[in-house]
């Protein structure tokens, strides 16, 4: 409505400088008075034709490199209008709008900025000024950089023009969506393995040479990605499915990963992101040491992937942690207890949270009268004092929990420790 009036108002102005002069010339008469009068002819055709030009016409287009990303890269945009009638324009300002999930950016040492009570925002801003003329395709090439982690929608494009006296001022907003998302960023860990006591033996938690034992527990359904000469062929025949053989060392890598995705109190959004890249960092690394991980996401809504070597899978794991928020309306000692059921059978589960209470911590000692083996890895900022989660802290060691604690000083480093 504001941009009808405001081209009513340009219209009228026109119109009223085109009758002035040409009044003038006849009552005034003369060169002078007709020659302005026919000076002034041509600007007021153009300044008519560009009144009536219809800019929402145009063809406009946006073009991704790619889609998916990872937190911190970057993505080229193409952004291409095309218009059939080539009617001369002076300039030409296209903007991209963006939306608020792109008003952050990445940075690859934020973690420097955890104890500051403002963490640094970016406005993304993008606009182009084009002198197109009688252009009926204009290209305009830009990069979006440093993205965030989350799932991201450019929903339009704003185009303004106008007259070279700023008479005219025609503005469109065309709606042109594109989806991508940025994954979250994984970090390489070094896991300080703890020795854990099987049947036949002792050994290491996550080794990688387990799955060379020759000592048969049980057999299995056939998963990809197992070895040929592992392939039970009697079961196999009598069941008629393929069927595996299952070592004691391998069952004993079926291991559970929990992410309590709630939000506390005080808590800073760069320990909820840490946490996240752990979280990713732990399910790669404990995969490629030829464990069997299973994860369970706490939240707004409980997720659960069961354990697995299916790539298919592990991409909806990572598609999760993309575009997951912290919860805040239930407790998740709560839900945590609700959820007891899937661990049965697991011999070793793994937490990360951003905070540990004394709820938690009886939720836990539950959960570990069925367990064999609970790692707690607890990310958290030096910037508040927590003298009460640290005495927890200390009693979950003291009941047999191994737990680790994850600052800004160790998730600044190219390689973390983490002692499971």
């Amino acid at each position: 409505m504001r941009r009808s009036l405001r081209l009513i108002g340009s219209l009228i102005l026109m119109v009223t400088l085109f009758t002035v002069l040409f009044t003038f010339a006849m009552f005034q008469g003369g060169f002078v008075s007709w020659f302005l009068f026919f000076s002034f002819l041509p600007i007021f055709l153009y300044h008519l034709g560009l009144l009536l030009y219809p800019m929402k016409r145009w063809h406009v287009t946006r073009r991704l490199s790619d889609t998916n990303v990872r937190a911190g890269g970057k993505v080229s945009v193409t952004i291409q209008i095309t218009r059939k009638v080539p009617f001369p324009l002076y300039y030409c300002i296209v903007e991209e709008i963006f939306p608020d999930t792109l008003m952050d950016i990445y940075y690859r040492d934020k973690y420097n900025y955890v104890n500051e009570t403002e963490i640094p925002t970016f406005a993304r801003r993008l606009k182009k000024i084009l002198f197109p003329w009688f252009k009926r395709h204009i290209t305009i090439p830009y990069e979006l950089n440093r993205l965030p982690r989350g799932d991201h929608t450019l929903n339009a494009i704003r185009v303004r023009t106008g007259d070279v006296f700023g008479f005219i001022k025609k503005e469109y907003t065309f709606p042109v969506k594109h989806q991508f998302a940025a994954y979250p960023s994984s970090n390489e860990l070094q896991l300080n393995e703890r020795m854990s006591s099987f049947e036949q033996g002792t050994t290491t938690s996550f080794s990688p040479q387990m799955s060379q034992s020759n000592v048969v527990s049980g057999v299995r359904e056939y998963v990809p990605g197992d070895k040929f000469s592992q392939i039970d062929w009697k079961q196999t025949a009598r069941k008629n499915e393929m069927m595996t053989k299952e070592f004691e060392q391998e069952r004993s890598t079926d291991t559970v990963l929990i992410f309590d995705a709630y939000e506390f109190e005080n808590i800073n959004a760069l320990d909820f992101e840490g946490a996240i890249e752990m979280v990713l960092s732990l399910l790669n690394t404990l995969q490629s040491h030829g464990a069997n991980v299973g994860f369970l996401s706490i939240g707004n809504e409980v997720i659960y992937f069961p354990p697995h070597k299916d790539q298919k899978k592990q991409e909806g794991v990572r598609q999760h942690l993309t575009h997951i928020q912290p919860a805040r309306e239930r407790v998740f000692s709560m839900a945590l207890d609700q959820e007891a059921d899937i661990f049965n059978n697991r011999p070793i589960v793994m937490m990360v949270t951003t905070h540990i209470d004394d709820l938690v911590r009886q939720s836990l000692k539950k959960l570990k009268q069925r367990m064999g083996t609970i790692v707690v890895i607890l990310v958290r900022s030096t910037v508040i004092s927590r003298p009460t989660e640290d005495g927890i802290i200390d009693q979950l060691r003291y009941d047999g929990f191994s737990v680790c604690v994850l600052t800004e000083r160790e998730l600044m480093k190219s390689k973390i420790e983490v002692d499971i």
